[in-house]
Parts: structure tokens; C-alpha cells; sequence
């Protein structure tokens, strides 16, 4: 017999070498085909097929020994046998007791060859191993098949009660045989009145409804029972509420809504003696059983055909407690399902009951005088429509549906595609190798971590278990794969990381899956944009949303912080143990041993010390090597394919599938959202109208800005038009990341060592910056280069403040200037008569030239130049390259272009422009705050009042420092004799930007001696002085300037300071009616103990602390002055939207087609008046006053009684005219 053909026949009995498991459980479940593959029918009984096993192994020994005494009659040299043969009794061991190797087999191994051995007895080896890890894995699945019965066994399910009398009643019914003991049981229960029945349950708080913040422990049990029932682990979830029930003060933390949920899971089993269980916890805790509680215990009745007795009874105690039956079907969110069972039981008791249609909501009418024009009836507005048919609309819908399902999106990277070399093929087939390890030690560990948490649940601790079986295990080690290939090669922190990998789990966990229903309501709500259809009545989208009786979503409860942290940091010790790579990679002549891919070590990153993970340097360089031209971003990172849903509620709105709330917070807090909630639905309506507007605008990619910034992108970069540079032209560090060996010189002084180590550190920094800005660059063209040919749109929500934001965070408008120049809308206009002069005027503000100019002096300016605009639109890299010269290159290069195809259309005025022209607030915050001070000096600076040439406020300033500065130097004083000739326009232009938004003068002088540095000549001796000086001097300007504006400031600063005092945050509500509160509280420690590093982070949204008074009175002046822009923003929106016009902001720059900027400033000028014509600071005062000092309890404390003298005097004043704002050409331009 030859080596191969016994190769063959050893591979042939790899079964018969198999040890037989518990045979009944292997031969019901089909174990043995998740390792053998595809599972072959057989009729054999488990005993047969253990003596087909045992027939095998005797029959394999039978071959060795006849192929011994073949090689002792040839006369060969002897083979080890006695070691083959004892590897198959050992294989034999589990089933046969470990037999020992027959004597024969033992003697004849003396005349056995060696060199034949190594070609057999090394094949059966490698066998013998293989069929020993299939071993370990099946007797592992075998294991954890066993371990979760059990686990579900030990699971209690009986209630400890505190209350004796509860107790003893408990047990009677328990060992008592009527025949429904159950039944019987709940119906006297809820019989019985509630009250506090023992000394322990007194304490145990009342649950105060859906507005009772959950906060710490309550929120993470909340959480906890949430993911339980979403799992299917109810039977967990009642276990964590016996628990906690048993014990006094973990039973304070228990509400209302945590029993009723556990209720209602049993519910939906039909599990009436369970129900019942968490009833009695719920009288032992002295809770009243709500609409809720009643609902589950009736939906079980019904499921169970309980008899009308027992369902009269509990009717007529729900009665007794007040609540009435038709809220069952009003009140509480039930499925269809739910409510039929439902329905059925309660026609058991009254069979002629009919429940109640849903009501009719009252028509919602917002009060507010500045949105009455905007709802009222008229048949004659024309809202803008998309350009795009139905049968297209419904095609991209499709196209984002498939997105969401799959939750991620892949697209190519715009990195330079390498040649395909020898060396980058072995790196790609390396990379895949070792990804398919991972994969498989991924979910081995996803395993093991599972089971370990599951045994913690068990034990009654708050255990990460229901969490991680939240997603499937495919798409864990799908989104950990895709986090380790996106490391950069400096490491992340660790808390970052971990912070990212909780929220990629809470987001994906709340996909929907109505899809059919959502389609066929998204096909009927695109009637209203589509550019073929038509609608009875015209509309705003969220009415005609409303209109087509879409119910609302439950709000799901957000996990708290610590939840998040702990879920992401577990998930990050996953992939550290199971990512591991031979370490050959790193040192080609090590022997074959496998290390870690990611490394825990500790950094300094301002002054303090965090962990980091850290990739391996020979994964990174293999990284680089292979060159994969793929990245991975979450479907709710980039931007939609199809128009958003409209807003319709605080957490209703944007994405088809995956949940976004309206208003964007740090994750953990609720006090926004219960503000929002509380509000009266009408109240929003401003709010939720203009964010579906800003979302509706349809978008392109600039193709030709694109190709340009390409071009630069796959060279060397251009970091001086914003391109970032490739990480190789980074300064490197003189050796590697360590201070230079020339510090331990002894003849090095002191002074040098220093000098050399803040080199070192300097040069890292610089290359940690150049890495971040790569990678942002790299996402925002990829994402650019993946949408080039298609329609796409920007959802948006809003911050606590009301500014909006597009929910896309890599590719959007509210970027750079390269970030801008790559978008244009998807629709266009005509330019018409004037908008060939608006391209040409923002042209010219693009370039920063001629600010102080009139609009036909720009006009005049751009026909100058021309020739140079044609030139950089025709030859942008090979020409003049005049566009690289403007303030902001890219976008002026965009606008060449765009103005040299107008120019030479046969007809200008009839040139579809796509092409966004800005018009941009004059200090935006500066104006505000004169309008509320009705500031005829600050006006005047900041182009409140008609002029025939704009005032440029920073220019003002500036010449009057340079007036103190003269003064000063006359008297001697040296630091304003140096800064002679370095006063500028550009020195303290950011100071007196910020100082409107809160800047203190420490951070003031940070930024003035920010731009001291960028002047080469200024002596850098006086560097601190001269910005201390400076920063003085720009505040006595102001003060000087704006005096109505720093007396409103002072009054805001006063007021926060005093109501923090009296232990609360500061709340308003902004003219549109949204409810903002700050939130800064004093920070309270976080600490995730075990694993690689215990990880503490600080949390300034806890409620429960104290207000920070400092962060409270020193951001109310500009948080307060920001929501006032964004009222303007969103009217300004809501108003255009009404005349037809496509509209999109930056805050305060406003955008829209060249053809409409007269219009769209018409409008900005006039809601800006109507806005300040409210008697904005008196209404800020009233809501205060009777928010914070109206309390009876509370009106002896000297901290209110100073509020309320301070809240009183409101500032006066002064004479400014506002209506000369709508004839002021500079207000907005």
C-alpha cells in the first residue's frame, strides 16, 4: 500500500475515530452536521451507530497491524506503531473506557521503519488533531445545549414578598387545589385597595408616570427588562424583578412601568400564573395597577378563554379604581394582535361592547403670531415639487429601503489605486485569511463572553447578557471587523471606542420592520412632491404625513451612559483576545507563534494619561501593503436616497427605518426630550415643519470640483486649498516614537533634552493632525465619488438650542470649503434677469476683496476681473490660477465655472443654474443683540440701519483699539509702542465674533495671540502681553460700541447665576415655542470597573447633580442669543418654502438660486422684524419669574427673592426703529 493511498484510507475513517457524545441528543438536533457538513439521513438507532464507531476503530487497528507485520517480513527497519496505536485508544477513550493498545500492536512497533513513518504516522497525527477540535467543538455546542436548560431552570419565578399577610396568601393558593386557583387569586387581589403594607414597602416610591425621570439605576433596570423581552428572554426579566423585589432597597427602584412590562410579556404567552406572580409583587410593593396593568391581565383572559366571571370581576374593579374601560383602547399602545385578544375577553363579560374608534384628534392650531400666516388656508400657494417622478421617487425609495435593512453602506475608497503586484496580492490574501480566523475566533469568544454574562443574570446582577443578544452574531463580528479595520494606526482611546460600539448596537437595535405598511404609506405621501402628481389640497408635508393617519411610534427609553460604555468596552476586549496574527508578520524568521493584533497601552493626551488600543505596526504596514479600496459607513452616516419622512413628533422623522430623535443630545439624557414630550404637540409644529423643509432640498454632486480635488487628493495633497497630505508627509520623529539617544548624552544640557522632547512631541502631534484630517477628507470624497451620478438629501435635526444640523456628519453643506464646493442643488432654475449679477457679487464675497464695497462696485469688480474667472473655470491647474488667491478657493473656483457657462449661454437669463448662492449676516449675534436692545449705535455698526455702503463692525473695532493703542504708546507704555503696525482686521475679528456667544477674556487672548503668531515679525518676546493687552482693549471697544448689548449680556449672566443658585437649570422657550434647558450639572463620576482598564468618564447631564453655576451663567447669554438665529433661520425657512423657493442654511448664512435672492432676502429682512417686534426679554422675564419664583415653598429663600428683583428689571430700551431693517441692503448680503 502506498503513503498516499494511505493517506487516503486514514482520511477515510475519520468518522470511525469520532468519539460518540450523549447519542440521543446528537441524533435528535443534527450536531454532528454543523461539523461534518451536509447531514446524511440515516435510520441507525444511537446504540447501532456507536457499534458502527466502535467496529471502525477496531477495524483501523487491524490495518496498522497487518501493515506491521508487511513491514517486518520485507525486513524494514521498525516503525513506532506503539505510539499510532495508543493515539487511537485514546481517541477511543471517551466511549470504550481508554482501553490500552493490544500487547501484539505493542511488539510489533520494534520492527517498524522510520522513514516510512514520517509519511504515515505524521498524516495520522495531523488527523488525529483535526478529529480532536471537532471533538472540543461539538462537546462545546453539546455543553451550552445542556447549560441553557438548566440556566432556565434556575431562573426563580416565584415572588419573595416583604408583606407577610401577601406571603402567607401566596403559599395558600400555591399548595391549594380550586379550579382556577389563578384566576381566583388576581381577581382578589385587585379587589383589594391599595396601600403600604409593610414598614419595608413604605419607602418604596410610587411610580410618577411617563414624565418620572429614570435616572442611574432605574434607567439601566428599565433598559435591562426592554432588551429582555426584545431578546425573548422574559423569563431573565422576571427573574432581575424577583430580585430586586425581595430585597427593600433594591426594591426602590422598581416603578409602575417595570412590573407592567414584565406583565405584559407574560401576557402575550398566555402565562396567567407568571402574570400573576409579578401582581402580587406589584400589591406587595404598594403600587396601584394602572390602564396598563389591567390591559395585561385582561389580553391574558383573553388568550386563555377565561371563563366571564373572572373577567366581570376584573372590570369592575377597574371601575372602582377609576379608569375606564374604553382607555384600554385609547390609552395604552397595543398591537393588532394585543388588541384582538384584548377585545375577545372583554366580550366575554359585555358582549355588546363596541370599542371606540380612535379618536380625532382636535385640529392642532399653533398659536404663535409669527407662524399664523404660515398655516393659514390658501388655495392659492404653490409649494415647491421636486423635479424627480413618482415612478422615480419610488424607485429611490426602494434604493433606501434595501440601505436601512442592511443596515451599513460600502463604498470604494478614493485612495490611488496601487499596481497589483506580487507583494499587494499576498497582502490581500493574507488579510482574508486572517479575517477568517477572526471570524471564527469572534464568535467563539461572543460565545464564552455570553455564557459568563448569562451566569452573572442568573445570579441577580444587572449583567450585559440581554445586550449582547440584541443583534444577531453575524453582524457583531461584522461591525467589529469593520472597527479593527478602521483603527487608525495611532490608536483610539478606549472610551471612545467603547462609546462608539455601545451607540452602533443601540441604533441598530431599534430598526423596524413595518416595511410593507411604510411603503404603501411613503407611496401615497410622495403624491405631494412628485413633479407628475397632484393633491386635493395643498399642504405642508408633515400634514399631508399626518393626514394619511399614520400612528405614532412608542418612544423607546434611551440607554444610560454606563450602559453604553460597558456594552462598547466588552465588545473591544472581544475583538482584542480574538483578533491575533502570526507573529512571523512582524519578524519573518520568529517561530510561528500567534500575538495579539491590538495592544492596551497607556498615553498622555493633555496632561492626562488614557488607554489606548493600538494596532500592531506589522497589521498596520500589512494594511498599506493590500491597499483594499473599500470603506464601511453606517446607513444613517450617509446622506438619503429618497426624501426624508417629515417630523412629526420629537422622535418621529428623518430615516425610513432607523430611529432619530429631533433633537440631538449627549446620550443617557432625557430632560430634553421630557421637555418635548410635555409640550403641546401644536408647539412644535414650527420646529418640526422647518427641519422637514431644510431636509427636502435635493442635492447633486459638483462633478468637475470633484475630478480637481481627486487629482490633488491621490498626489501629495494641497494642504494650503484644504486638500490634507498623505500621513508619509508627515515630519517623522528623528528615531521612531522615543526622545532622540543623543538626550543621554552627558555632555546634552538640560535645556536641550527639553527642547529636543517638545520636538518629538510637537512632530507627533502634527502627524496625529495630518492622519485625523486625511481620514475626514478621505470619507467626505468617497462618500462625494459614491453619489457623483445620483439625487440625494440631508435629513436634519436640531441641538438643545434649536440650531440645525444635518444628521449626515461626513458629507454635508455645513463643512469646509471644499466640503461646500462639492455640492450644488439638484434642481435648477433660470437664472432670469438677475441672477447672472448675484453669481457675479457672490464671486467677489468669496474672495474676501471689496467687503467695504457696494453691491454694483462688486458687480463692476467681477466684469474687471473676467478674464481671470474664465481663465481658472478652463484651466483651473494650467492657468493664471486666480481662484487659489480667494478666501475660499474652491468654492470661488466652483462659482468661475459657473458664472463662465452663464456668460456664454446664448441666452444668460435662460440658463438653468444649479449653483448655491449665500447671503451671509452681518455679525450675526451682534445684530440680535441690538435689535433686542433696540441699539441705534450697535445697529448702525452692524448693518441694521440703510447705508450706501456696508459697515464692517470688526474694521470698527479695530480702529478704535488702534486709537487706545495710540494713546498709550504717547505714554509710554512699551507693549503698545511694539504693536505698532500689527492692529488689524484679522487680529480681533475672532474675538469680537465670539464675544456675542460668550467668549471670557482668557479665551479672547487665546485667540488673538493665535493670530500674533501667524505674524512672522512680531517680536515673540511679547507675545502674552501684547494679546492681555489686546483682548483688554477689544472689550473696552465693544463695551464703548454696543453699551444696550453688554447691559442685556450682564442681565442674562445675573439671572442664570441666581437660578442655579436656586438648584435648577436654566429654562426658556424660544419665540417658536421649543422648550430649551441647559445641560451643565456638576459632573458626576462614572467608573466601568475590570477588563483591560478599569474606564472612568464624567457626566454633566445627571439631573440629579446640582446645576454647574458657572456653565450655567456663562453659556445662557449666547445659547439664549442662538436660539434666537435659529427662530429667524426656521421662519425665514417656512416663509420661502410657502413662495416656492428652494431654501438651506449655515446658521446664519442662508442659501438659495441666484434667480431668488431678492426674494429670499425680502423675506429674511421681514421675519426678522416681525421676530424682534415680539416683546422678547419681557416674555423671558414672565416665564422665569412663574417658573422659578412662583412656588410657595420657596419664595422665602433669599436666593429667589434676589431672582425675582433681578427678573424684574428687565434691561430698558433704547430708540432704534426696526422697521429701517427691511430697507437696509447690507442687513444680509
Amino acid at each position: 500500500m502506498s503513503a498516499a493511498r494511505w493517506g487516503r484510507g486514514v482520511a477515510g475513517f475519520g468518522r470511525a475515530l469520532w468519539p460518540a457524545g450523549p447519542p440521543g441528543l446528537l441524533a435528535g438536533e443534527g450536531a454532528l452536521g454543523g461539523v461534518w457538513g451536509r447531514k446524511r439521513s440515516s435510520t441507525a438507532s444511537p446504540c447501532e451507530q456507536d457499534r458502527r464507531k466502535d467496529w471502525g476503530h477496531a477495524e483501523l487497528l487491524e490495518v496498522l497491524k497487518a501493515r506491521v507485520r508487511q513491514l517486518q517480513a520485507e525486513g524494514v527497519a521498525e516503525v513506532p506503531v506503539k505510539r499510532v496505536a495508543k493515539r487511537v485508544a485514546v481517541a477511543r477513550a471517551p466511549e470504550a473506557g481508554g482501553a490500552q493498545p493490544p500487547r501484539q500492536a505493542q511488539a510489533g512497533a520494534k520492527g517498524a521503519a522510520a522513514t516510512l513513518s514520517s509519511r504515515w504516522a505524521q498524516k495520522l497525527d495531523s488527523d488525529q488533531r483535526l478529529m480532536e477540535k471537532r471533538k472540543q467543538r461539538l462537546e462545546g455546542k453539546m455543553q451550552k445545549r445542556v447549560e441553557k436548560g438548566a440556566w432556565q431552570k434556575q431562573l426563580r419565578l416565584e415572588p419573595r414578598l416583604l408583606s407577610r399577610r401577601l406571603a402567607s396568601q401566596l403559599q395558600h393558593w400555591e399548595q391549594g387545589a380550586p379550579r382556577s386557583p389563578w384566576e381566583e387569586q388576581l381577581a382578589q387581589l385587585l379587589q383589594e385597595a391599595p396601600h403600604r403594607l409593610s414598614s419595608e414597602a413604605a419607602a418604596a416610591p410610587a411610580d410618577r408616570g411617563p414624565e418620572s425621570r429614570l435616572e442611574g439605576q432605574q434607567q439601566r433596570l428599565l433598559s435591562f427588562f426592554e432588551c429582555c423581552l426584545l431578546t425573548g428572554h422574559l423569563p431573565l426579566a422576571h427573574h432581575m424583578l424577583v430580585t430586586h423585589h425581595s430585597k427593600s432597597p433594591q426594591q426602590r427602584l422598581l416603578t409602575l412601568s417595570m412590573y407592567n412590562m414584565v406583565m405584559l410579556g407574560w401576557a402575550r404567552q398566555g402565562s396567567f400564573k407568571e402574570l400573576t406572580y409579578v401582581f402580587f409583587m406589584l400589591k406587595d410593593a404598594g403600587l396601584a395597577p394602572d390602564l396598563r396593568s389591567y390591559a395585561a391581565a385582561l389580553q391574558c383572559m383573553g388568550r386563555l378563554d377565561q371563563d366571564a366571571g373572572t373577567i366581570r370581576r376584573c372590570l369592575k374593579q377597574m371601575a372602582q379604581d377609576g379608569l375606564q374601560l374604553q382607555g384600554l383602547f385609547t390609552a395604552v399602545p397595543l398591537s393588532a394582535e394585543e388588541r384582538a385578544e384584548l377585545l375577545r375577553a372583554v366580550r366575554k363579560a359585555k358582549p355588546a361592547f363596541t370599542p371606540p374608534q380612535p379618536p380625532v384628534p382636535p385640529p392642532q392650531v399653533n398659536t404663535s403670531p409669527l407662524l399664523r400666516e404660515i398655516y393659514a388656508k390658501d388655495p392659492a400657494v404653490s409649494y415647491p415639487r421636486l423635479h424627480l417622478s413618482l415612478k422615480e421617487l419610488q424607485g429611490l425609495f426602494q434604493q433606501q429601503l434595501r440601505v436601512e435593512m442592511a443596515s451599513t453602506v460600502t463604498v470604494e475608497s478614493v485612495e490611488k489605486v496601487p499596481l497589483l503586484t506580487k507583494e499587494v496580492l499576498h497582502a490581500r490574501k493574507t488579510l482574508a485569511d486572517l479575517r477568517t480566523r477572526w471570524r471564527t475566533a469572534l464568535y467563539r469568544e461572543l460565545q464564552e463572553t455570553k455564557e459568563s454574562e448569562a451566569h452573572a443574570a442568573r445570579e441577580g446582577r444587572l449583567s450585559l447578557f440581554p445586550y449582547l443578544c440584541l443583534l444577531s452574531e453575524k453582524e457583531v463580528v461584522k461591525m467589529l471587523l469593520q472597527t479593527l479595520q478602521a483603527l487608525p494606526a495611532q490608536g483610539e482611546s478606549l472610551l471612545f471606542l467603547a462609546h462608539e460600539l455601545g451607540l452602533r448596537v443601540f441604533k441598530r437595535k431599534q430598526l423596524r420592520n413595518e416595511v410593507q405598511e411604510l411603503e404603501q404609506r411613503y407611496s401615497k405621501y410622495l403624491h405631494l412632491l412628485a413633479s407628475d402628481t397632484q393633491v386635493a389640497e395643498p399642504c405642508l408635508p408633515r400634514q399631508h404625513w399626518e393626514a394619511l393617519g399614520v400612528p405614532e411610534d412608542p418612544h423607546e427609553q434611551p440607554w444610560p451612559m454606563s450602559v453604553v460604555v460597558q456594552l462598547g468596552k466588552q465588545l473591544a476586549e472581544v475583538l482584542v483576545r480574538a483578533a491575533q496574527m502570526p507573529s512571523s508578520l512582524a519578524a519573518p524568521r520568529s517561530p510561528g507563534t500567534l500575538i495579539p493584533v491590538l495592544y492596551h497601552v497607556y498615553s498622555f493626551r493633555s496632561f492626562r494619561q488614557i488607554g489606548i488600543l493600538k494596532p500592531h505596526p506589522a497589521f498596520t504596514q500589512l494594511l498599506e501593503t493590500a491597499a483594499e479600496r473599500t470603506l464601511t459607513f453606517e446607513s444613517t452616516d450617509v446622506p438619503m436616497l429618497c426624501p426624508p419622512l417629515p417630523w412629526t413628533s420629537p422622535h418621529s422623522g428623518a430615516f425610513l427605518l432607523s430611529p432619530t430623535k429631533m433633537m440631538r443630545s449627549v446620550e443617557g439624557s432625557q430632560q430634553h426630550q421630557l421637555l418635548l414630550e410635555r409640550c403641546p404637540p401644536a408647539e412644535l409644529h414650527g420646529a418640526l415643519d422647518a427641519l422637514t423643509q431644510l431636509g427636502n432640498c435635493a442635492w447633486r454632486v459638483n462633478g468637475r470640483v470633484l475630478d480637481l480635488v481627486l487629482e490633488l487628493f491621490t498626489d501629495k495633497g494641497c494642504p494650503r486649498l484644504g486638500v490634507p497630505a498623505p500621513p508619509s508627509e508627515a515630519p517623522r520623529p528623528p528615531e521612531g516614537r522615543q526622545p532622540p539617544k543623543r538626550c543621554l548624552l552627558p555632555e546634552v544640557s538640560p535645556a536641550e533634552k527639553a527642547e529636543m522632547r517638545r520636538e518629538l512631541a510637537r512632530r507627533l502631534k502634527v502627524a496625529r493632525e495630518m492622519q485625523s484630517l486625511r481620514a475626514d477628507a478621505l470619507y467626505r470624497l468617497s462618500l462625494a465619488q459614491h453619489l457623483r451620478h445620483r439625487v440625494f438629501w440631508l435629513p436634519h435635526n436640531m441641538d438643545f438650542r434649536g440650531r440645525t444640523y444635518p444628521c449626515s456628519p461626513h458629507f454635508n453643506h455645513l463643512g469646509s470649503d471644499l466640503a461646500r464646493a462639492l455640492l450644488e442643488f439638484a434642481q435648477g432654475r433660470p437664472l432670469g434677469p438677475h441672477g447672472l449679477n448675484w453669481l457675479k457679487i457672490h464671486l467677489v464675497n468669496l474672495t474676501g476683496l471689496k467687503k467695504r464695497e457696494s453691491l454694483q462696485a462688486r458687480r463692476d469688480y467681477a466684469d474687471q476681473l473676467m478674464e481671470d474667472i474664465l481663465d481658472s473655470a478652463d484651466r483651473p491647474m494650467a492657468g493664471r490660477k486666480w481662484w487659489m488667491e480667494a478666501d475660499e478657493p474652491w468654492q470661488a473656483l466652483a462659482c468661475c465655472m459657473e458664472v463662465a457657462r452663464a456668460v456664454r449661454a446664448p441666452d444668460p437669463t435662460a440658463y438653468v443654474s444649479h449653483f448655491p448662492v449665500h447671503q451671509d449676516g452681518s455679525c450675526n449675534g451682534l445684530q440680535h443683540y441690538a435689535a433686542l436692545g433696540r441699539d441705534s449705535v450697535g445697529a448702525a455698526s452692524v448693518n441694521l440701519l440703510p447705508s450706501d455702503l456696508p459697515q464692517d463692525v470688526y474694521s470698527e473695532v479695530a480702529a478704535k483699539v488702534e486709537v487706545f493703542r495710540r494713546q498709550d504708546a504717547e505714554q509710554g507704555v512699551r507693549v503698545a509702542q511694539v504693536l505698532e503696525g500689527f492692529i488689524s482686521r484679522k487680529v480681533v475679528k475672532q474675538t469680537v465674533m465670539t464675544v456675542v456667544y460668550g467668549v471670557t477674556r482668557y479665551g479672547g487672548r487665546l485667540q488673538i495671540e493665535k493670530r500674533l503668531r501667524e505674524i512672522h515679525d512680531f517680536p515673540q518676546d511679547f507675545m502674552w502681553e501684547a494679546s492681555h493687552y489686546l483682548v483688554r482693549q477689544v472689550f473696552n471697544s465693544l463695551q464703548e460700541m454696543f453699551s444696550g448689548t453688554r447691559s442685556i449680556q450682564r442681565w442674562l449672566t445675573e439671572s442664570a447665576r441666581l437660578i442655579s443658585h436656586t438648584g435648577s437649570a436654566v429654562e426658556w422657550v424660544t419665540p417658536l415655542g421649543i422648550p430649551i434647558i441647559q445641560p451643565y450639572h456638576r459632573d458626576s463620576k462614572v467608573m466601568i470597573k475590570g477588563g483591560l482598564q478599569s474606564l472612568t468618564f464624567s457626566s454633566s447631564v445627571d439631573t440629579s447633580q446640582k446645576p454647574n453655576t458657572l456653565k450655567q451663567k456663562n453659556g445662557f447669554p449666547p445659547n439664549f442669543i442662538h436660539s434666537l438665529d435659529s427662530s429667524h433661520m426656521m421662519l425665514t425657512a417656512l416663509h420661502c418654502y410657502r413662495k416656492g423657493l428652494t431654501f438651506v442654511s449655515v446658521h446664519d448664512c442662508f442659501w438659495t438660486h441666484a434667480a431668488d435672492i431678492a426674494v429670499m432676502n425680502q423675506v429674511c429682512r421681514e421675519q426678522f422684524v416681525r421676530l424682534h417686534s415680539q416683546p422678547i426679554l419681557h416674555n423671558l422675564s414672565r416665564f422665569l419669574i412663574e417658573r422659578f419664583c412662583s412656588d410657595p415653598r420657596t419664595s422665602k429663600s433669599i436666593w429667589v427673592s434676589r431672582l425675582t428683583d433681578t427678573l424684574l428689571s428687565v434691561p430698558k430700551a433704547g430708540t432704534f426703529n426696526l422697521e429701517q431693517v427691511k430697507r437696509s441692503t447690507y442687513f444680509f448680503s
